[in-house]
């Protein structure tokens, strides 16, 4: 599993937010729902994006937003619309003054807006967990990115209003598509981060992804170096220069990332989630846990759940 891919391993699995929203002009809504990552395409019509703080950002048809949280930012058909409604946490609407629009919105399955025939449509998605392996690449984007789509966002749009057995899957990993394509579109324009580009080298990408892929082992520098066919100092010094740290630092990192997402599931108990990333034992874990992140596992566990 590469970083990219990490980013969509757990709130896939655990079912993300979609939305189909009809829209006639003027609208304005304020998004304050404190979730990580936001992904909106634009079926029709005109929207912009607005981060607070941020220059408005005009999306147009077929184009996509992603949007990194959790901070709040406004979606409107123009930048001088003032926003009428406001989505929270849990994605509750209201108006301005807390009254839920729940009712007075819903257009049908997974659809909601003010006019079923209006002139703008949206489709929305929200990843509402963080996923702890996903925060390299999270850390890596700015606010936002518009990108076009290509042909996922008619297939989700086709997708979103069927309520069928297995739909949630089914728009999950449509949802995860439409993702990957617009970051693999992004970083191919611009300057990607270290560890992506790393990937693609023969010899450090092809390290990166044993130190993925088996997180359990017991690697060491001269281990790895061997796999790879090339000296210890010659890949410590290849791997520091392209990724940005060195091979143990990343393992670490990487290794601390699963355990800080296993956690979260309810029977995992710390020893055993040691032992899924090469620790030799719960203490070792939860001292480099405690070094590295600044809390414990049993800390980080109560904070997941709360």
């Amino acid at each position: 599993m590469d970083q990219l891919a990490a980013l969509l391993d757990g709130p896939r699995a655990r079912g993300a937010f979609l939305l189909r929203s009809v829209l006639d002009p003027p609208w304005s809504l304020r998004i304050q729902d404190e979730a990580p990552l936001a992904v909106t395409a634009l079926v029709r019509g005109e929207a912009w994006v607005m981060p607070d703080g941020g220059e408005p950002v005009r999306m147009r048809p077929g184009e996509v937003a992603v949007i990194r949280g959790p901070e709040p930012y406004t979606v409107a058909d123009d930048p001088a619309t003032p926003p009428q409604i406001v989505i929270h946490p849990g994605q509750r609407c209201t108006t301005l003054d807390g009254e839920s629009l729940y009712a007075s919105m819903d257009l049908g399955v997974r659809t909601w807006g003010n006019d079923p025939d209006g002139d703008t449509v949206l489709l929305c998605g929200t990843y509402t967990m963080e996923d702890a392996v996903s925060r390299r690449l999270l850390d890596t984007l700015p606010p936002l990115i518009v990108q076009p789509g290509g042909p996922v966002i008619e297939l989700l749009g086709a997708e979103i209003v069927k309520d069928e057995p297995g739909q949630e899957a089914v728009l999950d990993r449509l949802l995860d598509l439409l993702l990957i394509a617009v970051l693999r579109t992004y970083f191919a324009a611009h300057h990607a981060p270290g560890w992506y580009r790393a990937m693609s080298d023969p010899v450090v990408g092809k390290a990166m992804r044993m130190l993925q892929n088996n997180p359990s082992h017991a690697w060491t520098v001269a281990s790895l170096a061997a796999e790879v066919g090339v000296s210890r100092a010659s890949l410590a010094r290849r791997f520091t220069e392209l990724v940005g740290e060195p091979p143990m630092a990343f393992l670490t990192d990487w290794r601390l990332a699963l355990a800080a997402d296993l956690l979260r599931e309810p029977d995992a108990t710390i020893g055993s989630v040691a032992r899924k990333v090469g620790y030799g034992s719960p203490f070792a874990l939860s001292a480099a846990f405690k070094r590295v992140r600044g809390v414990s596992p049993q800390e980080h566990r109560a904070g997941a759940v709360r």
